[in-house]
């Protein structure tokens, strides 16, 4: 990993060297008196779709960029893939949930909705989403996926101490390290079950260690989940969203697509490809890029249109492709530190 100090500034007010000059406007373009620098910056998008990154970043300047790590580094640690619905996961975090279990994690993928308000109808839509969740979970290596079935786009109905708990059941019962979610903090975001599943998440996370909420789970065999890294994600077309950790996942992007094409009840991936290549077929037209096979037209599509938005993310930090996220790693050892300055400071009675 490689930390950048990102917003730091100059005696002359500008900003640090770091994500090049696409993400620097020009002082007339900004319109803005010579002692202010833009904190948020707009990121270069595709125009290809409404559901891939965010607008508007702002960089902490404590911004790390995380590589591949050779070998498996990671063994021993699991981590669970948390999203509302069937295409959170694919579109926002697959490529680094790939690249974390091909070091080592045993990942999870759960799944809170029934994801109803997706296919020709209510029933299509849960049985089709059923279907692909399962293989989205494989085509990112998971062990297995859950789901809790709540009513799509109607998880605010549901009380949120029942999703927090049915949460920590299963940090506790598959001793989770390390989670990805969509950001409880998540600005601009219309849709009200991502807002639901990301406070349920973080409250999950932090009980899920606890010696005394739901001490019947330790009666029965479990222990304490301790969740030391949460790897948030945004969802907010128009948004703004604090970012500290850009991933690189160029070697993980054909996990990405095959992620994204699994999800065919849901989302802007699936069977589109085979959709356009029809379309243009009736208007006697082709697109190479397409093939000439459904698989090939549904994993080009994706690709070439749907990752262009993490392409063009990437190339601002000199990767092929990357995602971005709000990171929270493990907290200090408080005591410890306390105990160490004690020991080189104490002086005798």
């Amino acid at each position: 990993m490689e930390r950048r100090k990102f917003l730091g500034r100059s005696a002359a007010g500008g900003m640090a060297v770091g994500l090049g000059a696409a993400l620097k406007p020009s002082r007339g373009a900004s319109g803005l008196p010579g002692k202010f620098t833009p904190a948020a910056h707009a990121i270069p998008h595709s125009k290809y779709s409404p559901f891939t990154t965010p607008d508007y970043y702002t960089f902490a300047d404590d911004l790390v960029i995380e590589r591949n790590v050779p070998g498996k580094p990671h063994q021993g640690k699991v981590l669970a893939a948390v999203q509302a619905h069937s295409d959170d996961i694919p579109l926002f975090a697959a490529g680094t949930v790939a690249k974390l279990i091909d070091e080592g994690y045993t990942g999870y993928l759960i799944r809170l909705s029934n994801d109803e308000a997706a296919g020709r109808t209510l029933g299509y839509g849960v049985v089709q989403n059923e279907a692909d969740i399962q293989e989205a979970a494989r085509a990112m290596g998971c062990k297995r996926a859950y789901s809790f079935y709540y009513r799509n786009h109607r998880m605010d109905d549901n009380a949120v101490i029942e999703i927090r708990a049915r949460l920590i059941f299963l940090f506790r019962l598959l001793q989770v390290n390390t989670i990805f979610a969509m950001d409880p903090y998540d600005h601009y975001d219309e849709n009200p079950d991502h807002i639901v599943a990301g406070k349920a998440v973080e409250g999950a996370c932090w009980m899920a260690g606890g010696g005394k909420d739901y001490p019947e789970h330790y009666k029965a065999g479990l222990k304490p989940a301790h969740i030391r890294e949460k790897y948030y994600h945004a969802r907010s077309p128009q948004g703004h969203n604090l970012v500290n950790r850009v991933v690189d996942i160029s070697s993980y992007i054909d996990h990405k697509v095959r992620t994204n094409v699994a999800n065919k009840g849901k989302g802007p991936a699936g069977t589109a490809g085979v959709r356009l290549r029809r379309q243009l077929a009736r208007q006697g037209k082709k697109l190479a890029l397409l093939g000439e096979d459904d698989e090939t037209a549904n994993l080009a599509y994706v690709k070439f249109f749907l990752m262009d938005d993490f392409h063009l993310l990437g190339q601002q930090f000199g990767l092929e492709y990357a995602e971005a996220f709000r990171y929270i790693g493990p907290e200090p050892s408080y005591a410890g530190n306390i105990m160490k300055y004690a020991s080189e400071h104490a002086v005798p009675l």
